[in-house]
C-alpha cells in the first residue's frame, strides 16, 4: 500500500484502537479521549544528480490521554521513522509528541 495521508490514519486507528483519530482538527470539534491529532509538519527532500527524486513527509503526532501510564504512546513510538518529541501534561490530560516521518 502506498504511503499516503489515509493509510497513515488508519494505521493511527488501528494503534489507538478507535476512531478518535483527528487530522488537523478545528477548534471547534469536540475531541473524545483517549485520541490521537496529527498534522502535516514538513517534507524533506533528497536529491540526487541535483534532481529531487524523492520526499518524505514529517507528521506531528500528539497521543492525549488521561493515564500518564497509557500503552499508547508506546505503540506509536514503535513505529518506523518516528522519533519522540516532548511531553506535557495540561488540564490533567498527557500530551505526547512525536515526529514521524511516512
Amino acid at each position: 500500500m502506498a504511503k499516503d495521508r489515509l493509510s497513515l490514519h488508519n494505521k493511527l486507528i488501528e494503534i489507538l484502537g478507535s476512531n478518535n483519530v483527528y487530522f488537523q482538527p478545528p477548534t471547534s470539534i469536540r475531541l473524545n479521549y483517549p485520541c490521537i491529532i496529527y498534522k502535516r509538519d514538513a517534507e524533506d527532500p533528497f536529491y540526487a544528480d541535483d534532481i529531487k527524486y524523492y520526499g518524505m513527509k514529517r507528521y506531528m503526532i500528539t497521543v492525549i490521554d488521561a493515564d500518564p501510564d497509557s500503552l499508547i504512546p508506546d505503540k506509536v513510538s514503535k513505529m518506523q521513522y518516528c522519533g519522540f518529541l516532548n511531553n506535557l501534561a495540561v488540564d490533567g490530560l498527557n500530551h505526547d509528541v512525536y515526529s514521524l516521518y511516512y
